[in-house]
C-alpha cells in the first residue's frame, strides 16, 4: 500500500533491482540506489493482478487502461493531507462518543426517589 498515492491502480516494476514498487517515492525510500529510468514500463493491475508492458513513447489515450480488465489506472493522484477529524462509527446510530461523561446526568426514576420523598413525609 503506497503512503503517496493513495488511488495507486498499478505497481510498476523497477528496471534497476526488478522489483516492484507503487510509486517512484517507495522506491527511493526503500532502496539505496537512483531509479533507472527506461522507456519499456511492466505494470501490474491491482484490479485482476495480471502484469503488461507498456512503452513510453508510444503512449496513447488508450493505453490509459489496463488490457486484460479495462481498469483506468492513469488517474490524478490522490495524496495523503493532513487534516483533524473523529474517527468513528456512525453517529446517528452510536452517540457514545457525543456525550460529556463528566456531566452527572440524573438518575432514572426508581421505586423510592428521594426528591420526591421529603415532599411526600411532610
Amino acid at each position: 500500500m503506497c503512503k503517496h498515492i493513495l488511488n495507486a491502480q498499478v505497481a510498476i516494476r523497477a528496471p534497476c533491482c526488478k522489483r516492484w514498487f507503487d510509486c517512484s517515492s517507495c522506491h527511493t525510500e526503500s532502496t539505496s540506489h537512483p531509479l533507472l529510468q527506461s522507456y519499456e514500463m511492466t505494470f501490474a493491475c491491482k484490479k485482476c493482478k495480471k502484469c503488461f508492458r507498456k512503452d513510453a513513447r508510444e503512449f496513447e489515450d488508450a493505453d490509459e487502461y489496463c488490457p486484460h480488465c479495462d481498469n483506468h489506472f492513469v488517474l490524478e493522484a490522490k495524496m495523503p493531507k493532513a487534516e483533524l477529524k473523529v474517527e468513528s462509527e456512525d453517529v446517528r446510530v452510536d452517540a457514545r462518543m457525543l456525550r460529556d461523561e463528566r456531566v452527572r446526568r440524573e438518575e432514572g426514576r426508581t421505586v423510592f426517589d428521594v426528591k420526591e420523598a421529603a415532599e411526600k413525609l411532610g
